[in-house]
């Protein structure tokens, strides 16, 4: 990170426990080396154990981001710097509306095939990340899942009981953009343009090209980690 970035990142960062009194030891490292550490991992693709000797050890810094994913730090991180990003674009720090759509990743050799399947229509094997995304394209929820499952999100798979249990229960109406069977090939549909930037944007960082995690939870957190980098440099460029 720049200096400049870094500022954006530190006055986001949540507090850690022991500085609030709630007990627990102070941590020895610096917290801008460690993010460093796994922003590179996530958009370089590399292993964990193929960290360079500039960072501090891979089994430190693995620990590191497995704990503030346990703990939800990153999801804190991530949500402060959305608000940022939404409030210096001239709108509510939370979001009103929401896109949510799905894309097949093909998995490596390291997931289980207990948490993989096939997606028959794109014919891919792996698992599906599942994202809802704001108006600008800012990251809202993930949800990894096997690629067998046969909901189709943000289209026409909504239509039926799914709408009328969205209505009921959690009071949402689900508007359902429909294509047109009249169209062939590629088709710019209302609104969901943004979530598919999204997912563009997600491709690179190359640790999320393919499925390497073995557990879908730490996949969901690579994907907060690859937007956290790119709101906050967006952030930084602005403030320069």
């Amino acid at each position: 990170m720049s200096d400049a970035e870094w500022a954006v990142v530190r006055d986001a960062m949540p507090v850690p426990a022991w500085m609030n009194g709630k007990g627990g030891q102070p941590e020895s490292y610096c917290h801008r080396q460690m993010l460093d550490a796994v922003r590179y991992l996530v958009a370089g693709g590399i292993t964990w154990r193929a960290m360079p000797g500039d960072f501090p050890a891979w089994d430190r810094v693995y620990v590191f981001a497995r704990r503030w994913g346990a703990q939800g730090l990153l999801a804190e991180l991530h949500d402060r710097l959305r608000g940022l990003v939404r409030e210096e674009a001239g709108r509510d720090p939370e979001p009103t509306a929401a896109i949510i759509d799905s894309q097949s990743v093909r998995a490596a050799a390291t997931v289980p095939a207990s948490s993989r399947g096939y997606d028959a229509g794109k014919k891919v094997p792996g698992r599906k990340r599942h994202i809802v995304v704001d108006c600008r394209g800012l990251l809202l929820a993930v949800m990894v899942t096997t690629a067998k499952l046969m909901l189709v999100w943000a289209d026409g798979g909504y239509a039926g009981r799914l709408v009328v249990w969205a209505k009921e229960k959690l009071q949402l109406t689900m508007q359902i953009v429909k294509r047109s069977d009249d169209v062939s090939g590629f088709v710019v549909l209302p609104r969901r343009w943004c979530v598919e930037r999204t997912f563009a944007w997600l491709f690179r960082s190359r640790r999320l090209v393919r499925d390497y995690e073995t557990l879908p939870a730490v996949h969901e957190q690579m994907v907060l980690w690859s937007m956290t980098m790119l709101m906050s440099r967006r952030l930084a460029r602005r403030r320069a």
